[in-house]
């Protein structure tokens, strides 16, 4: 697909960008690279980048099945300990809640927090994130903007891509006057975001943060890919589409 708009629709058409943070606006691969470098250090021989990557998905997407309500802090020190487990590494209670809590300090993109104080101006801004509150306070920090709304796993009590996350954010949404044809979702991942969206029947904005590596990291593989009617390749390009669109309109 070309980058940019699919069909006929325009950035300018909408009123909301709806977010998912992590692997959107924070680069969660690096930032659980990162976190886990204390465990795979430790495994033999050395797993690749996309194995540990993979195996992460596996876990976290299997566990969020099991426990929906739990917390997302709480659910990585349980993907931390069946990581340990698979690798066969011995690791203690504290190094799980460890990686759990290190949410907080995973790098936002560096385009991120330009491409939102810009967008700002334009949209009303929302999260729906697989998060909870307290490691998205970190995040928060680095993002730079105030969020009209964030509407996170921890407030409803399971995880993307269940149909529960977003059938609540279209329910609190309509309490700031948005309707279904005011949002743009904007997201990376296939898996967690783009095929519920399209599933709601909601505008879709895909940042192809993983264009220039094979597989799909630290989502799981959606199958079918669904279309998308908006794609680039950075929030840097899509604040500098919006900012073409806006030109060609005056």
């Amino acid at each position: 697909m070309s980058s940019g708009a699919i069909n006929d629709m325009k950035l300018t058409d909408f009123k909301a960008l709806t977010f998912d943070c992590y692997g959107t606006l924070v680069d969660w691969e690096s930032g659980m690279i990162n976190a886990l470098e204390p465990l795979t250090s430790k495994v033999s021989p050395q797993l690749t980048r996309s194995q540990i990557l993979e195996a992460h998905a596996q876990h976290e997407s299997n566990q969020q099945h099991w426990t929906p309500g739990m917390c997302y802090s709480t659910l990585l020190s349980v993907v931390y300990k069946r990581l340990a487990e698979q690798w066969r590494i011995s690791v203690s209670h504290r190094e799980c809640i460890d990686y759990g809590e290190s949410v907080r300090n995973w790098p936002a993109f560096t385009d991120s927090k330009a491409a939102l104080q810009y967008l700002k101006q334009h949209y009303k801004l929302i999260i729906l994130s697989n998060v909870d509150n307290l490691n998205f306070e970190g995040s928060r920090g680095q993002l730079g903007v105030d969020f009209d709304a964030i509407y996170t796993a921890e407030d409803i009590g399971s995880y993307k891509p269940s149909d529960r996350n977003f059938d609540y954010m279209l329910e609190k949404l309509k309490d700031l006057g948005l309707n279904k044809k005011d949002i743009l979702h904007t997201a990376e991942s296939m898996f967690h975001d783009h095929v519920p969206a399209k599933r709601h029947k909601l505008a879709n904005c895909w940042i192809y943060r993983r264009h220039d590596k094979n597989g799909f990291g630290a989502t799981m593989n959606p199958g079918a890919l669904p279309e998308v009617d908006f794609q680039f390749n950075s929030m840097a390009d899509l604040a500098s589409a919006h900012k073409q669109q806006l030109s060609s309109n005056s």
